[in-house]
């Protein structure tokens, strides 16, 4: 969102409050595997250029699914859908579409990736000049909606929040636009409900409320909608995650989100729990503006990554639920955006939640400069991480100075498998040295720099693992 849009919603701050915050801490839960570890996702949104494609498809081909992987060492991708393409006349669901995007998830698959199935909506639809909703679904009431610049001020174009307004039933007028979007879900949840690579469904895109903005919002419409697709989903894929996001102009920015905690009907079960995630998007105002990471705007997007981290960790206390960051990017021909990465990446290892760089489109936002070309920012966003942790996540970082990644880990009952890290080649060329507490099998995909640890339980004792690039002559075990 704009700064113009996000000097609106700072006047929400007050209203929402410590209204909004949870009890108590941050009692973290993590997305976990069929294996009960703890998932780490790092990844790209692929892609804005389905949004205008006429097929609806992004850019790539399978060969750049596995340059994403070989350059980046991504093990997730935010993959945008829209409501349009999956239901383009009333009631009629359209698969051969579905299939195209089963295709592509099958890319991601080959290269042991998780899929995340975001319906993405931007300025509603493009009946209204947006993208995501169908025509159909578009009741402007004749009134103008013009596009603007900055593009995200076409939000409060009149027709832009009539069609809002008409969605979420401030205007009375189509209660079926709803029931409409719920049905959808239902279709493509079921369509994916045995396909293992699909981590699960990110319910909207940065929600909108047209007239009705703030708490009113989020724990109204929004929530009832949330609420609605969650039921409905679970009627027809009781396993999937469900992740869902607050309004985007305020919780983009570090302001407060009002949304409340969601049922989920797997609970009814006896030992299955809440699938639901909450999947904010970071933007800093100066960074989602073009601002470069210097001076005055790296000193305001470092406030609002502070804020940031204390109200999402509220909500997802309140929600009682895991932390995906759906969205965060910025113009990487900008000064100081290199450093801009490495402190997002260091705030997502202290909250230890994965994320997806916007977004995989060849250009100035993006790890590629041309298809098959990486840019200048792809080595920056390379980074080593945990991508599954067998056990209770304690405390992880990676300090890029000194090419040290720790990993501080809980046995957890019931949990099984290897403790996974990524170390990318460009800082580990040659494996790495460990250094980990008691006793653990090893294994080193050379060809992926992937290194498995097998650890031995042991009660009441906190696993502590570091690994540096391998030295010549080093007595430490190592790998490579």
């Amino acid at each position: 969102m704009n700064l113009v849009v996000l000097a609106c919603a700072i006047g929400l701050l007050g209203a929402v409050g410590a209204k909004s915050s949870g009890g108590g801490g941050w009692h973290e839960r993590f997305i976990t595997d069929s294996q009960g570890r703890a998932l780490i996702l790092y990844g790209l949104n692929t892609s804005s250029s389905a949004k205008t494609s006429a097929d609806g498809m992004p850019w790539i081909k399978q060969g750049d699914v596995t340059g994403e992987y070989n350059t980046l060492g991504t093990d997730f991708v935010r993959f945008l859908i829209q409501w349009s393409d999956v239901e383009p006349e009333p009631g009629v669901y359209d698969d051969h579409y579905l299939a195209e995007v089963k295709q592509r998830v099958d890319w991601y698959q080959a290269q042991g990736y998780q899929v995340l199935l975001d319906m993405h909506q931007d300025v509603y639809g493009a009946a209204v000049g947006g993208n995501g909703a169908p025509a159909w679904a578009t009741d402007s009431g004749g009134l103008a909606a013009d596009k603007q610049s900055p593009w995200e001020m076409t939000y409060v174009q009149p027709g832009v929040t009539h069609a809002f307004d008409e969605f979420w039933g401030t205007q009375p007028g189509h209660p079926e636009y709803r029931q409409h979007y719920v049905a959808a879900w239902t279709h493509v949840a079921s369509y994916f409900a045995k396909n293992g690579t699909v981590l699960g469904y990110d319910v909207m895109n940065e929600p909108w409320g047209g007239s009705l903005q703030g708490p009113a919002f989020e724990t109204g419409p929004l929530a009832h909608l949330y609420q609605q697709v969650i039921d409905a989903v679970r009627t027809v894929d009781p396993d999937h995650w469900i992740f869902v996001e607050p309004a985007a102009a305020t919780a983009d920015h570090g302001l407060p989100s009002a949304l409340p905690k969601l049922d989920d009907p797997r609970t009814a079960t006896a030992g299955d729990e809440a699938r639901i995630g909450y999947a904010p998007h970071l933007y800093p105002a100066p960074m989602d503006s073009g601002g470069t990471y210097t001076g005055t705007d790296a000193y305001l997007a470092d406030r609002t990554m502070a804020s940031w981290q204390t109200q999402v960790q509220r909500t997802a206390a309140r929600m009682d639920a895991p932390v995906l960051m759906g969205e965060w990017g910025l113009d990487a021909t900008q000064d100081g955006a290199h450093l801009y990465v490495d402190h997002v990446q260091t705030l997502l290892d202290s909250m230890m939640i994965g994320s997806a760089y916007w977004s995989s489109d060849p250009g100035s936002w993006s790890p590629w400069a041309a298809p098959g070309k990486p840019s200048g920012i792809a080595p920056v966003l390379a980074t080593a991480y945990p991508r599954a942790i067998a056990g209770q996540p304690v405390d992880f970082s990676y300090d890029k100075s000194t090419l040290e990644l720790a990993v501080d880990w809980n046995d957890k009952a019931g949990v099984t498998g290897s403790t996974d890290v990524y170390l990318p080649p460009g800082d580990f060329p040659d494996g790495g040295d460990i250094q980990l507490n008691g006793a653990y099998k090893q294994k080193w995909d050379a060809g992926r720099h992937i290194l498995s640890l097998t650890v031995k339980p042991t009660p009441g004792v906190t696993h502590h693992l570091v690994i540096t690039p391998t030295t010549p002559g080093a007595n430490s075990p190592s790998i490579g």
